[in-house]
């Protein structure tokens, strides 16, 4: 093939202000630009957490919360719209006593007001559920663990 075969693929703008030594020199510092992008590391990515998810919550908060309460069955999973509600849970070792759990995750990114914990429990008297209170410092705990798990799963994510 000769040149003039290539010539009517190029813009007459650059065919007629295009020299030889200045076509090479472009094509060649083009290469030379090309080839720094295909370095031998693969480039670090900042995983935003907002940006880390295939459903309609954080990620992070959604698999910690689950990974919490897996002890517990569940009752109601809703990964759109961030709520995991568990049925009643009776611990083997106090069976007068049952708790259950809703977890609502308010928002996409991976902050502590993001996750929101509420539990509900009833003793066992005379054969009948009654409602009983549950110290405020159970649910906290309980944030602090999904929390935390999260905040896990998120480092384990950037460092690979």
């Amino acid at each position: 093939m000769t040149r003039a075969t290539f010539a009517p693929f190029r813009p007459a703008r650059l065919r007629n202000s295009m020299g030889g030594a200045f076509g090479t020199a472009l094509l060649g510092g083009a290469l030379v630009a090309l080839s720094a992008c295909g370095g031998r590391e693969n480039p670090k990515t900042d995983l935003q957490a907002a940006q880390i998810n295939t459903i309609g919550v954080n990620s992070y908060l959604w698999r910690a919360s689950l990974e919490t309460v897996a002890f517990a069955p569940l009752l109601q999973v809703d990964s759109t719209g961030g709520v995991i509600v568990t049925d009643w849970y009776a611990n083997p070792s106090n069976p007068t006593e049952r708790v259950k759990l809703t977890i609502s995750i308010l928002d996409q990114d991976l902050r502590a007001d993001a996750l929101r914990v509420a539990a509900s429990r009833q003793v066992n008297t005379n054969g009948n559920w009654v409602e009983a209170p549950v110290q405020a410092a159970t649910v906290q705990k309980l944030e602090d663990i999904i929390l935390t798990k999260a905040r896990d799963l998120r480092r384990q994510a950037l460092a690979s």
